[in-house]
Parts: C-alpha cells; structure tokens; sequence
C-alpha cells in the first residue's frame, strides 16, 4: 500500500484519544514513575572503571532521531582482506547490583515499553538516558565485541572485552543513509559493505528476514497523533547485522560453556508452508521454488502486493521463546530465522535478558566463573520476559488500535475502499490506504488476498479501540 501518514488533529476526538490512551498504560501495571528507593540507588550506583582503555577508538552510535538510550557503539576498519568490528555494549551489568532495588525492579518491569505518549523505561532514566548510556563525548564504560570478518564476511574469531570507552558522534538513520548515498558515510561508511556481506552470509545460511513497513504512533506538531508506516532504510538493515552477528557469537559462548540463555524459533511446519504458498499464488506473487527467505528477500518494494505477501509470511515466524540452560545443551538450540543459535545481547538498557547474557560471556571470554546469582536466577528468566513481551504487546497493539479508530471518526456513515491483505472465509483483514488504517472487517464470499472490498465504516469506539464495518 502507499505510505501514509495519518494523523489525529487537536479536537474532541482527540481528547477521548490522550484519556483512552492514558488509560491503557495504567491498565498494564506499568508505571512510568520508580519508587524512591530505586531511583536513589540508580543516582548512586557506579560502574567499576575498566583497566582496558579504547578512548582513542573513534567509536560512534547509529539509532533512531532523538534516542537517549544508547545500547551499541561501533567501529569498523579494513583488516588486510578482511575487516575488524568492534561493537561496544554499554556496561549495565556494572551499574546494577544484583539483588538491589534496580535490579529487583528492572525483574518486575522486564523490558522498556514504548507507547505513543512516551516511553516506560526499564531503568531509571539516570541510568539508561544519562550515566549508562553510550552518548557522545563522554567517558564509558562498556562490554567491548572484537569481530575478525574474512574477506567475504565470515566470522574467524572474536572475543569480549570491559573497556572504557568514547563515543565520538551521534548518528541517526536518515541522516546517515542520506551520507552514504552522496559517498560520504564518515564512520558509517564500511556498513553498507560489512551489513551486504552478512547479509549474503545469512542468505547462505538459509536465514530469513521478515521486513514489514514500521508501523509507529507517532505525536504531529500541531498536539495530534499519527500512524506513520515505512519500510526500515537499507542503513537499519545493514546495522541490524552488526547486532545478529553479536548474537550468534554470544550464543557460541554460552553453548560452549554449556550455561546460558538462547533467543529460540521453530521452523515452520509443512501446513504453515502449504498455506503460505497458496496465499502467495492468491496475491499473484507466487513461491513457487527455492528458500522462503530467499523469496522474501526477492520481493519488489514498489510492489503493492508486497505488504500483503509479508502480512501472510508473518505466520512462519511464530513460536519464538527463550530457553535456559546449565551443565547440558539443550536439545533445541536454533532460531530458524536466522538459522543459527542466537542470543539477545546487544540492549541491556531495554532489555532484561540482555544482562544474563552479557555477563555469562564475558565469564567465559575471561575464562571465569559464572556468578553465582546468575545461576540461581536464569531458570526464572523466561517467564519475566514472556510477561513483559505480553505487556508491550498489548500496549503496541491496542494503542494503534486505539489511534486508528480515532481515525475513523469522522468517516462514521462514509464507504471506503480497502484492499484484503488477508482472507479468511467471510472475514478478513483489510488495509485502508488513507487514513492508514488495519482492520478486520466482513468481506464477501470467496474473496482473495489482493483484492479491494467497499466497505460502510457502522462505528469507531475510541476508548476500546474497535472498529466496524458492514460491505
């Protein structure tokens, strides 16, 4: 579908939209505010000072426009035919004790949840937007990733190191990707080179990438709110490599050690397969040979069916789930997606499980024990991080839900057209091109993917987030 960017002006509707959606957030148990004791230990707490020192390393960050929470820093240089990456992770596990009140809480919390009228942090803002994160010029400490890539960007070594870092620029992704456009990357320059080649090296591996347009609430300037859709640029793609490659390599670590926590996904099964491809040869698009991820990879951006190929995909990436593990392998150890073991290492700041992660390997980088509240703890990490992706789920969902009906309002009585992203007998989802809207809806008998079904908006409940449509 075109991109579009719809959006709720100041108005009644948009008054019943800031209560509905500040109702939502109360309704998760997940409060923005920290108890007093969390955020004095957060104010007091110090990482020990590494005896390694990379300042001189020009390390540089790339996220989205105006991000505070900093997780990674990157540098990456030619090595002979090959190329060094080192990937700094900030030090969180050197700034909350275990057992301590940020630790206890960051266990409630599990991960940081962003809604449309602000983020939840996982930490107090001191530590994950001031004293943790990696920002610009300023002195960190960090876990420090050291990658040797071989000329076609295979992996021949790595190791993880404490350091004392500098980052010496803030990069955000459209500006970077306007750079490396005109030829002048700066830091970023080797990316597009290093994300290609593991790009082909996950294609070689049988991976898949499922690249569904971001869809974002996002606030206007005039105080409304908008769902903004758009397709990640090559730069967030390229970048993202840099992260799976650290994720395999943390999950290589902990499967050595035999102790450790793995981000896990079945392969999809022969029906999820059978059905996907009669959806494809629905849309016109058909897979008819080959690997999904191949397939998927081959898919025409400017191709109006593409979103509905990649709604129907969704359901081949289902499944996925942590599994712990302490003195054997489990006997499930892969994430099809990425077809190779993998563990989330790379965003202590927003995300629990990081932390396990990065203290085992650094254990077994150094040839160490593992702390012993990492044992007595990981098997109950699962469960957390399940709750937490439960509440972020929800509050992801039911605010797009919520801002699309707010959408909708003034459309109450009107007919719409909207094209079936996907069937199923006499209901389906259906995707509205403007305002930018997602919804299940009645569709004639018969109906396949790709078509376009005119529809009568009957309501649009703002508070719950519902919508109705008769054809």
């Amino acid at each position: 579908m075109p991109q579009r960017r719809s959006h709720v002006a100041p108005s009644a509707a948009q008054t019943e939209l800031a209560s509905a959606l500040a109702a939502l957030r109360e309704s998760l148990d997940a409060p923005a505010e920290f108890p007093e004791e969390v955020i004095a230990e957060a104010e007091a707490a110090t990482a020990p000072t590494p005896a390694l020192d990379l300042r001189d390393i020009p390390f540089a960050t790339l996220d989205p426009e105006g991000s505070r929470d900093l997780d990674q820093a990157f540098h990456l240089e030619r090595r002979g035919s090959g190329y060094a990456v080192r990937y700094a992770i900030a030090d969180v596990p050197g700034f909350v004790k275990p057992g301590g009140a940020v630790d206890a809480e960051a266990r409630r919390r599990g991960q940081t949840l962003y809604a449309a009228d602000g983020s939840i942090p996982l930490h107090p803002r001191v530590l994950s937007e001031n004293r943790a994160s990696l920002l610009p010029d300023l002195d960190r400490p960090a876990l420090v990733w050291t990658f040797d890539l071989g000329s076609e960007g295979l992996v021949e070594g790595f190791r993880l190191e404490r350091a004392l870092i500098r980052s010496h620029v803030q990069l955000d992704y459209p500006t970077t990707q306007a750079a490396i456009d005109r030829g002048d990357g700066g830091p970023a320059e080797l990316l597009p080179e290093i994300g290609g080649l593991r790009i082909e090296q996950e294609r070689l591996r049988g991976g898949a990438s499922l690249n569904l347009p971001d869809e974002e609430v996002v606030r206007t300037p005039d105080g409304g709110y908008a769902i903004e859709r758009r397709h990640p640029l090559p730069v967030e793609e390229w970048n993202a490599q840099l992260s799976l490659m650290t994720g395999m390599a943390a999950a290589s670590f902990m499967l050595d050690a035999k102790i450790g926590i793995l981000r896990t996904m079945p392969q999809p099964d022969e029906q999820a397969f059978a059905t996907f491809r009669r959806q494809t040869e629905a849309l016109g698009r058909p897979w008819t040979t080959g690997r999904y991820g191949d397939y998927l990879r081959d898919l025409d951006r400017a191709d109006p069916l593409t979103l509905p190929v990649l709604q129907a995909a969704a359901t081949l990436f289902r499944g996925a789930g942590y599994v712990t593990f302490d003195g054997a392998v489990p006997a499930e150890t892969e994430q099809a997606a990425i077809a190779a073991p993998y563990a989330h290492a790379t965003a202590p700041l927003r995300r629990l499980v990081d932390r396990w992660s990065l203290v085992i390997c650094l254990a077994v980088s150094e040839g160490s024990e593992v702390p012993a509240w990492v044992r007595e703890s990981l098997a109950g990490i699962p469960d957390l991080m399940q709750e937490s992706g439960q509440r972020a789920s929800k509050l992801d969902s039911q605010t797009v839900n919520c801002v699309e009906a707010a959408l909708l309002t003034p459309l109450v009585g009107s007919t719409i057209d909207a094209t079936v992203v996907e069937a199923r007998g006499e209901r389906g989802t259906v995707q509205i091109a403007d305002p930018a809207v997602t919804a299940s809806s009645p569709i004639p008998p018969g109906t396949v993917a790709g078509a376009v079904v005119r529809l009568r908006v009957i309501s649009a409940d703002i508070a719950t987030g519902s919508v109705e449509f008769a054809l």
